[in-house]
């Protein structure tokens, strides 16, 4: 006969600060995981106050409050029958840490501090809370008097130690010490613990599941054991998504699997396991010769055992009718299908949770706002179907939205007629526009259902160039009528600054023209790739309140317009697809149209080796040239790589200012530049780097031309 325990695991759309609705959502959570039979619930990473309190985990205020919401946890039955894994902020002995709390039958049994802090990317955990330096080592935690009274308790274990039940036994990882070479699992496995738990707060980005997966996969695959992965879902106030996707493994396999993106504000995930298939996983004379010297955890004993719990359909004698979930095919969302997905649901989040009535986006008939309107419109897809299945939440919220009242009975009949509510669009064209960008985007409007107004700017622009020319008695020209560098960049300027100041004008005062109240939220619509080189005006129209793409390439933008145009039944896209991308800024002439990528000097998929080498790899101008000359030596010269590695750190350089009012944009790629939040670097550079590029210039010297192209030819 096996040894059955079901065990539960979840995603909750936590929200930075808001005790009240993570609370709720953490009791919605204990309850779905009892009603299932679970002995055993884990949740995400701090998930009382929320992982995303950043500085706000150095006030006081913040570990008072999470010690109230678990007071009230506590004062419940929620945690009667079964063990439950709490995320919290503690200080012990004035020192701050990121803890889980395991509780059962409303007493605490263990306080376990993280060991090892993210650091890096996104993350500065370590400004935050220190990490456990005590390996293997506990100390009395003395509790707040208002546990005390609670729990008759005065002090709890706090440190690296483990919980033992009456039948097997439970360790702790916290999310970043599953990516350490050295992760605790290896040894508390060896140690005998049986069940790991890890409750992590991991952000999505493009391709990242996958290693995630194999991680989780690993942890037991030469060890043994069983793995419960939690995590944060949602946008939780920042910039960050948090992707679900919440997971059971059992000796290396997935047997659960939550969704990845998804418009729930609570999932559980759960699974039967038996006890005995780990035992005999772990029947290897190798594992045990090492299992046999391995240094001892301190116990935390519970006179519990999680195969039988409080709940008389798993008892004992009844455990012959459970069997042990099997293992599942995991699920992988293509790229394109991320981007479709992962930003549609942190603007739901942002949209509700910031309380305004819906979006404003000018929408220029390029693929950039192109991108954005179809991830709207994504969204409107999601929010349809949820409605329609009756979901209270997005119901609730959809309604409050769009101006119904709460007994309304309102609900979505399709995205468009949703979108039309919620979702404004407006070209604004001036006398260097083209009908085929204007056509663009009323007919990419009239498919998603937003609404859509029309405009010229021209007595706009007219305007400002007339009061410069009365206050200076100068007139500027641009560079195809005689003009200057200076003159033609200024007028380019004034009309993209002009269509910020009328996006917020309009976002303010359309739902005003339409009868309503509350105010619209900006929309950009600069990729990575433009926000890398510096391709965009500061203060434009590029400026706004968030950008679902400020993180996604070029390239993959193109990849996620292609896949729209099917999945979504949008035959329009294919015009946005083909048309050469420009910003219809400067006159047309016979000789000259304005093209995104001959303004840059460099293509977009060059931009995006251009920013993994600078972030991901972090390389500088020498070092990316060496890289460089291996991978397109057989197409271009060294000269000519020379020049396009020069160029860039030099635009990248002169235009780094820029990342300072960039956006808030959804993080999707690992070489985004966003400014003092993922990519911490200086914004005042020596631009022409002499010493890095002479550097440069003396290699090229040396260097034999492979490339069958001569130095003077471009490619």
């Amino acid at each position: 006969m096996g040894h059955f325990v079901t065990v539960a695991t979840c995603s909750l759309n936590q929200w930075a600060l808001d005790f009240d609705g993570n609370l709720d959502r953490i009791l919605q959570s204990i309850q779905m995981a009892k009603k299932r039979g679970a002995t055993l619930r884990v949740g995400p990473e701090l998930e009382i106050s929320g992982y995303g309190c950043l500085d706000h985990f150095l006030e006081g205020d913040t570990v008072l409050h999470s010690w109230e919401v678990l007071a009230k946890i506590l004062c419940s039955d929620a945690t009667v029958g079964i063990v439950c894994d709490i995320g919290m902020p503690v200080v012990h002995k004035n020192v701050r840490y990121n803890c889980r709390v395991i509780l059962h039958d409303r007493k605490i049994l263990l306080i376990r501090p993280k060991m090892w802090l993210a650091n890096d990317g996104n993350y500065r955990e370590l400004r935050h809370f220190s990490p456990w330096k005590k390996h293997r080592q506990w100390e009395d935690h003395y509790l707040p008097r208002m546990i005390q009274a609670v729990t008759n308790q005065t002090k709890v274990p706090f440190g690296d130690a483990v919980i033992s039940t009456i039948d097997t036994c439970i360790g702790v990882e916290l999310c970043e010490e599953l990516f350490t070479p050295a992760s605790p699992h290896i040894l508390m496995g060896l140690d005998g613990v049986e069940i790991f738990t890890n409750s992590s707060g991991s952000h999505h980005e493009l391709r990242k599941l996958y290693a995630r997966v194999e991680l989780i996969k690993e942890a037991t695959t030469k060890l043994g054991g069983i793995y419960l992965y939690a995590n944060q879902q949602g946008c939780d106030g920042d910039r960050l998504y948090y992707d679900g996707c919440a997971m059971i493994a059992v000796n290396g396999k997935i047997v659960a699997q939550g969704s990845q993106f998804s418009l729930a504000d609570v999932e559980v995930v759960t699974a039967t396991v038996d006890l005995e298939d780990v035992r005999a996983y772990r029947s290897v004379s190798s594992r045990n010769m090492q299992a046999a010297e391995a240094e001892r955890y301190y116990r935390v004993e519970v006179p519990f055992a999680l195969s039988t719990g409080r709940f008389e359909q798993y008892a004992e004698e009844n455990s012959a009718d459970l069997v042990a979930t099997k293992p599942v095919e995991v699920r992988y969302h293509k790229p394109e299908e991320e981007i479709a997905l992962g930003p549609a649901c942190w603007l739901w989040d942002y949209l509700r949770r910031s309380r305004t009535q819906g979006f404003f986006l000018p929408l220029s008939g390029g693929l950039d706002s192109c991108s954005t309107a179809v991830i709207v419109h994504s969204m409107c897809r999601l929010v349809t179907e949820k409605a329609q299945a009756g979901d209270a939440l997005v119901l609730a919220d959809a309604r409050r939205i769009v101006g119904e009242p709460e007994t309304s009975i309102y609900v979505p009949t399709n995205p468009q007629e949703f979108a039309n509510r919620i979702f404004h669009t407006c070209y604004m064209g001036t006398e260097h526009s083209t009908v085929e960008t204007r056509g663009r985007a009323k007919a990419l409007a009239e498919a998603i259902g937003s609404y859509h107004t029309d405009l010229n700017m021209d007595s706009v622009v007219s305007a400002v160039q007339n009061l410069f020319s009365l206050i200076t008695g100068m007139r500027p020209r641009f560079r195809s009528q005689g003009g200057s560098n200076a003159e033609n960049l200024a007028l380019q300027n004034i009309q993209a600054r002009l269509r910020m100041v009328l996006a917020y004008l309009f976002a303010q005062l359309l739902p005003w023209v339409r009868g309503r109240y509350g105010g619209l939220l900006v929309l950009g619509s600069a990729n990575v790739d433009e926000s890398l080189r510096g391709y965009l005006t500061k203060y434009d129209c590029s400026s706004a309140d968030i950008n679902p793409i400020g993180g996604i390439s070029k390239t993959d933008l193109k990849k996620f317009v292609t896949f729209a145009q099917g999945a979504f039944n949008l035959p329009i896209l294919n015009d946005f697809l083909t048309a050469i991308p420009t910003a219809e800024l400067e006159p047309i002439t016979e000789t000259y149209v304005q093209s995104d990528e001959a303004d840059m000097g460099m293509t977009y998929d060059e931009l995006s080796v251009f920013g993994k080498l600078r972030k991901v790899e972090k390389r500088g101008p020498y070092s990316t040239f060496t890289k460089l000359v291996h991978e397109w030596g057989h197409f271009l010269s060294p000269a000519q790589i020379a020049e396009k590695v020069k160029l860039f750190f030099f635009e990248y350089a002169r235009n780094r200012h820029k990342m300072t009012t960039l956006t808030p944009a959804y993080h999707a790629e690992s070489y985004s530049p966003d400014d003092n939040r993922f990519d911490l670097r200086p914004f005042l550079y020596p631009t022409r780097f002499p010493w890095q590029f002479r550097r440069i210039d003396e290699l090229v010297a040396a260097l034999p031309d492979k490339s069958g192209t001569s130095v003077d030819k471009t490619d």
